[in-house]
């Protein structure tokens, strides 16, 4: 007597980003949503992270999760396998370039505030002056000039403005020097300049590839303009409640805020 073949799943790769999306306040990630991820890994799905977040700032995510997959770090930038604890890609930004298009940007807005984050396992992110971290609870170092954030090697440049919002800042940007660099608004007062062709989906795309998944069956999970490339390359995306209207508009679904735990409802209908 043979057995049934089991069941085609809906989607076999579940690509989640973090902040606003499965994480809560504090960098949490609730029972729920814990328990969501488990069913579906049960029935053979596989789930990647994807965030704008250098390695260095999610590891705490990863141990809270119990992660041991492959990740998509620093907004594409960084292929990481958490098992592991190594990388697998990592693509530099030209630090020359970068002060260019500050300076280009500046020339259009006035001076703006910058930091960046490091390349590596063990990077810094460093702040020049006028910079504010909105995440206090995230590592970070205080340069007294600019010039000390091109002490070595980087990834991103991340940037705020004394008088103009993210969108305003987002639009001057890529107007200015989006032939240049990949700007992206990764949340609230996260405004990126990234090395060009770097993105959200470039990195799960490579990422993919090395788990011989697809775009046809990987749902993606976001809530900032930085998840539209995820969107674009995966088959279904799925927007939280508290989503930037741009992600929206290209959104398949929407779903419940991150706080009332959006991905493990979406999961649950799907998994359950």
């Amino acid at each position: 007597m043979t057995s049934a073949p089991l069941p085609a799943l809906p989607y076999d790769l579940i690509a989640t980003d973090l902040d606003g999306t499965l994480l809560r306040a504090g960098d949490t990630v609730s029972a729920r949503s814990h328990a969501a991820l488990d069913a579906a890994r049960a029935v053979g799905a596989r789930h990647i992270i994807v965030t704008g977040r250098p390695v260095p700032q999610v590891r705490h995510v990863f141990d809270g999760l119990g992660y041991t997959g492959l990740a998509v770090c620093a907004q594409g930038a960084q292929v990481y396998d958490a098992a592991r604890g190594r990388l697998l890609h990592s693509v530099s930004m030209d630090r020359e370039l970068a002060e260019v298009a500050l300076g280009k940007i500046e020339a259009e807005v006035g001076e703006v505030y910058a930091a960046v984050n490091q390349e590596g396992l063990d990077a810094e992110t460093l702040m020049g002056p006028g910079y504010r971290m909105w995440h206090p609870h995230l590592p970070m170092v205080r340069v007294a000039r600019r010039s000390g954030l091109w002490s070595a090697p980087i990834n991103k440049v991340l940037l705020q403005h004394p008088e103009l919002d993210d969108d305003e800042l987002t639009l001057v940007a890529r107007s200015v020097v989006g032939d240049l660099v990949n700007v992206t608004m990764a949340g609230e007062h996260t405004v990126e300049l990234q090395p060009p062709g770097v993105d959200k989906a470039s990195g799960l795309a490579r990422a993919a590839d090395v788990l011989g998944a697809s775009p046809a069956g990987t749902i993606a999970f976001g809530d900032m303009p930085n998840d539209v490339p995820m969107f674009a390359w995966a088959a279904h995306g799925v927007a939280m409640a508290n989503s930037h209207p741009e992600l929206v508009a290209v959104a398949d679904e929407l779903t419940l805020s991150n706080e009332a735990d959006g991905v493990a409802v979406v999961l649950e209908r799907l998994f359950g």
